[in-house]
């Protein structure tokens, strides 16, 4: 009989960092900010917790991230004006932000790393199993990786990380994966994390990217975790003490991802997000990718 879970409901996002890969444009606004095509990065983090059906929506901000706040807010002016004008298309673009979720902001005050961002919203999860979704990584809406992943955690209880493969030569950009195959050929059991290791030091080649769904035994955890790589307070160091502990929160299993991810924290990857969802839109996607092909046969003949 399969044993029964609580059922998740709140959704983190922490974004709080500053941005600075992408300066001078981050200087005075959020990189969350920054428009994939016609909408903010940050909006499609917040319409995958919703599609996956977390409608309550914790976001961890800092200073200067109050535009943040505004986008999902209402705009009673511009709505207004839109009124009058009859444009009921873009009424309905600039309503959607503010209809999507119930939403919720903390400050993180000092910028202590992703642990401790994570360990702002224990006041508001309280003792409930909840998600994040990291703001640089946007997962295409084809390929439902949160909501596979609240399956997993319902079904098995504990937490639940995304993994990825990726190049073993870039393993030392992310945290790494120790894992033991399960019943579900997606689905592996977490023994070993480790945080940004050489490619000599990795245990797998499986990465972990920015979706987790966390058993509340975390805070209390990451409360007494010491300051770690680059002096921040690692998420993945308690992580690593839940997969080595079952009986503290649970096993600890991952989610292998196979599907479609845009590393908007990359300028390199976010262009080539901006293009791919261009491309693939019903409005912009034919004469875009007209344009683009005789972009690109003009800049390969050229010497």
């Amino acid at each position: 009989m399969t044993e029964s879970h609580p059922r998740i409901s709140k959704a983190v996002i922490p974004a709080a960092g500053l941005g600075t890969r992408f300066l001078p444009a981050t200087k005075a606004t959020p990189k969350e900010m920054l428009p994939v095509v016609d909408k903010p990065a940050i909006q499609y983090v917040v319409e995958e917790a919703v599609a996956a059906g977390l409608d309550d929506v914790l976001m961890v901000t800092g200073r200067n991230k109050r535009p943040l706040e505004d986008h999902f807010d209402r705009n009673y002016e511009l709505e207004s004006a839109l009124t009058k004008k009859g444009d009921a298309d873009r009424l309905a673009k600039v309503q959607e932000s503010s209809d999507l979720a119930t939403m919720h902001y903390v400050r993180q005050g000092d910028p202590r790393g992703l642990g401790h961002a994570v360990l702002c919203a224990a006041p508001h999860v309280g003792h409930e199993p909840f998600a994040v979704l990291l703001g640089d990584d946007l997962i295409d809406p084809r390929d439902p990786l949160l909501r596979r992943m609240v399956e997993i955690q319902e079904k098995r209880g504990g937490s639940v990380i995304a993994l990825m493969e990726v190049d073993p030569a870039q393993i030392h950009l992310y945290g790494c994966a120790a894992v033991k195959p399960t019943e579900d050929g997606d689905v592996v059991k977490v023994t070993d994390l480790v945080e940004k290791p050489s490619a000599s030091e990795a245990p797998s080649n499986l990465a972990i990217i920015g979706r987790y769904v966390l058993d509340p035994a975390v805070f209390e955890i990451l409360r007494k975790t010491e300051p770690g790589r680059g002096g921040e307070i690692q998420l993945t160091d308690a992580l690593q003490k839940l997969a080595s502990d079952e009986k503290v929160g649970g096993p600890v299993h991952g989610v292998v991802f196979k599907g479609r991810r845009y590393d908007t924290g990359d300028r390199g990857d976010y262009l080539r997000a901006i293009v791919r969802l261009a491309c693939e839109r019903e409005d912009l996607g034919p004469e875009f990718r007209s344009w683009l092909r005789s972009y690109v046969t003009e800049e390969m003949q050229q010497p």
